[in-house]
């Protein structure tokens, strides 16, 4: 069997954004991988207790997914209210449920402190993108997913196929 790819649930069209939107991805490979049974949807918020609506989070002070799980930076909500233990949780249960799935790769939508792998934005709700990953993209890539975000499905139609 081909290689199984982790797929956010927004990108899937699932209203499961902290807005309760969905942001679905259309594109002829992700109804072949569909057809093909290659697909493993999750999200990761919503894995871990969260709810639809919730309020919009970002990592503070300009930190990364990666600093969260070295321990070294927080997930804080609009509202200022910390939840860095759901995000954590998030990254965990995607690890799980790839690693139990034999998910080699992962498409994420850009942008979430969950699922971001291009950009996040800077803990300071302004809008301002910086570089880096989410929580659940760093853990996923610690685990040794390669993980793609939605402007990438190109490169990985074209990685998944080697």
């Amino acid at each position: 069997m081909q290689d199984r790819i982790l797929v956010s649930a927004c990108l899937m069209g699932q209203a499961v954004r902290y807005d309760g939107q969905a942001k679905p991805l259309l594109h002829p490979a992700i109804e072949r991988w569909r057809a093909e049974g290659r697909l493993v949807t999750i999200c990761p918020e919503m894995s871990a207790g969260m709810q639809v609506p919730r309020p919009p989070a970002e990592i503070a002070n300009g930190a990364t997914g990666k600093d969260v799980l070295a321990g070294t930076a927080r997930v804080v909500e609009l509202t200022g209210a910390d939840v860095t233990e759901e995000f954590l949780r998030a990254a965990e249960n995607a690890v799980a449920l790839a690693r139990q799935t034999g998910c080699r790769y992962a498409l994420l939508i850009d942008g979430s402190p969950s699922c971001g792998s291009g950009f996040i934005y800077d803990g300071t709700f302004s809008g301002r993108r910086q570089t880096g990953n989410g929580v659940t993209a760093a853990a996923l890539k610690a685990a040794g997913v390669e993980v793609f975000s939605d402007r990438e499905i190109e490169r990985l139609i074209d990685r998944s196929a080697q």
